[in-house]
């Protein structure tokens, strides 16, 4: 495979250090690159361009950094102009001190010139002088300048002499001899090009940017080919079907990565397959939650969530499938062969207190085992335009900026879980453009320019968009009306007030409305469950225990004074408002004859009593 089409950006590199004064290589410079030159080797950046600028014509390259210096190792000899030799600029070599620790009898033989107030001037010398076709590429860029904006002065010099240095390096004499030659040129290499003085570049045509990207899939293709001997795994690689999988599992692996993963196989005795092995390099787990969940758990899924969501058969139908279809691998896959989207999108909609945060709660306890790995976002603290930055971070400069955003650190810290955005309309229009990238592709840039992957995540919005204009009055005849309305509530939302169809197109058909609980025997039951709790607070803590003389004539008097309308939430009220706060005045009135008794629960016209029995 040429070269060219594994280093795709080394092509441009090529092209313009013939004609640039200087180029500014960032993005992914930490990385590992195939070398044509070097026998196909794999080598750092550095190796790489040194390497390309010898093919191109340069004479010499000089490597430097503010750490070592000139780095004799990978740095040509340069003849020094002697002191009295003034150079074709302005300035001249007494002006440029360069030191008995790097003249020419000695030729680098230790590395020199940490300091940029010395290797500045020095690298300008030398260009002006042009006694050679010269290339310096200054690697580490990122920690030459501060804040662009508060440069200090010794920084504002650096700026000064380098942008002289460009000036010196290029010759215009178009119809000499030499004019398509090499000229001297400065290469930054910087994992950031912000950290780079804009003035620097912008509008300055002497200078280049070339990011480098995360390896395409040739690139891991060529090199999972080069070394699949080192990867230890019990699947078989010329399988094509299981490589092609392994190379769209490892999209967003830089090569150093792979080469790591490659060495972790080789520690552990037991082969295993390279999903298991990607969970354990990512998260330190071989298996994940996802490939724990079996067929006949599955079947036991709406039991499971119907003990805690009750009456909301349909919902939970609709979760199901979800799940389903996360778990046989068809998740988004009729967008892309990669899925590295979410597992599951679903949009909670209905009115108040009917289980749409419970339903959330109680997903990620059977899919995770845990229902704190439910993580919740309540969306109207994110009302405010400025409010992404909680989210994923502030911007570099600013005050936060090292603490990263909510969501991403969250995520980062349990990968595996149920993000629920709770009562998504009331969030800013702005918030909800960052979920196009979590939904479309599976992943988020925090402030840091840290990428966090969502691809084992369930994402749940909730919202009671159209609660207020829908009647509750005859959901027994008409429930699917009540729903088609919901749904017709949102679609609204999205398109005409929000004006972002795009995101509506990303939930797709898995906006899921609940009903209104009508249903007395499903209040009863929810009642029920929940006093539970009371019942376990008053044995744990004042070792007693509650009883009710008619538990159902209890239950179904407070189903009735709640109403449908507030559906389960306004059920705990009726709770809290007829039994808790006059039962502890009760326990309050007599807590030093309470432990180990029994407390009778009796339903008295329109009032609860309690007594010993």
């Amino acid at each position: 495979m040429a070269e060219n089409k594994l280093n795709t950006w080394l092509e441009r590199f090529n092209r313009e250090s013939g004609i640039k004064s200087s180029i500014i290589i960032f993005g992914n410079t930490g990385d590992i690159y195939f070398n044509s030159l070097n026998d196909g080797k794999y080598g750092n950046l550095t190796e790489l361009l040194i390497r390309n600028l010898k093919n191109k014509g340069y004479e010499k390259v000089v490597k430097w950094d503010r750490v070592s210096g000139i780095d004799s190792k990978l740095s040509d000899k340069i003849e020094i102009m002697s002191e009295s030799e003034p150079s074709d600029s302005e300035n001249t070599g007494n002006d440029y001190e360069l030191g008995e620790d790097f003249d020419s009898s000695e030729n680098q033989q230790t590395n020199a010139y940490e300091d940029p107030a010395e290797f500045f001037p020095y690298m300008m010398n030398i260009i002006s002088a042009g006694q050679s076709k010269t290339a310096f590429i200054l690697d580490y860029s990122d920690y030459i300048f501060g804040n662009a904006n508060s440069l200090s002065d010794a920084e504002r010099q650096y700026l000064t002499v380098l942008g002289k240095t460009l000036q010196n390096s290029q010759k215009y004499d178009m119809l000499s001899e030499d004019f398509d030659e090499v000229r001297n040129i400065v290469i930054l290499v910087t994992k950031n090009n912000a950290m780079i003085p804009p003035a620097y570049y912008l509008n300055n045509p002497l200078v280049s940017s070339i990011n480098i990207p995360f390896p395409s899939r040739n690139e891991r293709e060529h090199f999972i080919k080069d070394n699949k001997v080192c990867l230890n795994i019990n699947q078989n690689l010329d399988d094509k079907k299981v490589l092609d999988d392994l190379i769209d599992a490892l999209d967003g692996f830089s090569l150093k990565e792979i080469a790591q993963l490659m060495k972790l196989s080789r520690q552990n005795q037991e082969q295993m397959t390279f999903e298991k092995l990607i969970n354990l390099y990512k998260y330190g787990e071989k298996v994940s939650p996802w490939e724990e969940l079996s067929k006949e758990k599955l079947t036991q899924i709406e039991k499971r969530l119907s003990a805690r969501v009750k009456g909301q058969s349909q919902a939970i139908e609709k979760v199901k499938e979800v799940i389903i279809r996360a778990y046989t691998g068809f998740s988004g896959l009729q967008h892309s062969a990669k899925q590295k989207k979410p597992k599951g999108t679903l949009f909670f909609v209905g009115p108040t207190g009917v289980g749409k945060t419970e339903l959330a709660k109680a997903l990620a306890e059977f899919v995770f085992g845990d229902e704190n790995a439910c993580i919740r976002f309540d969306m109207s603290e994110y009302n405010h335009e400025q409010s992404d930055q909680r989210l994923v971070g502030a911007p570099p400069g600013y005050v936060g900026y090292e603490a990263g955003g909510q969501l991403t650190n969250a995520v980062k810290e349990k990968p595996f879980c149920v993000i629920l955005f709770d009562e998504i309309e009331k969030a800013h229009g702005r918030i909800l453009d960052k979920f196009l990238q979590i939904l479309e592709d599976g992943r988020l840039t925090d402030g840091k320019g840290e990428t966090v992957s969502f691809a084992e995540t369930i994402i749940i919005f909730t919202s009671n968009i159209g609660a207020a204009d829908v009647n509750p009055s005859g959901v027994d005849v008409d429930a699917k009306q009540i729903r088609d309305t919901f749904v017709k509530k949102v679609k609204e939302h999205f398109i005409q007030e929000l004006k972002r169809p795009e995101l509506l197109n990303r939930i797709g058909d898995n906006i899921v409305a609940f009903n209104f609980i009508s249903d007395q025997n499903v209040f009863i039951q929810i009642a029920k469950a929940k006093f539970v709790t009371v019942i376990k607070f008053v044995k744990e803590k004042y070792k007693a225990n509650l009883e009710f003389d008619n538990e159902n004539e209890a239950f179904k008097f407070i189903a009735k004074k709640a109403g449908i309308e507030n559906g389960g939430r306004g059920l705990l009220n009726t709770i809290e408002s007829y039994i808790v706060n006059p039962l502890a005045e009760w326990i309050f009135a007599r807590s030093d004859m309470i432990t180990g008794r029994r407390i009778k629960i009796s339903l008295c016209g329109q009032f609860f009593e309690f007594d010993f029995v």
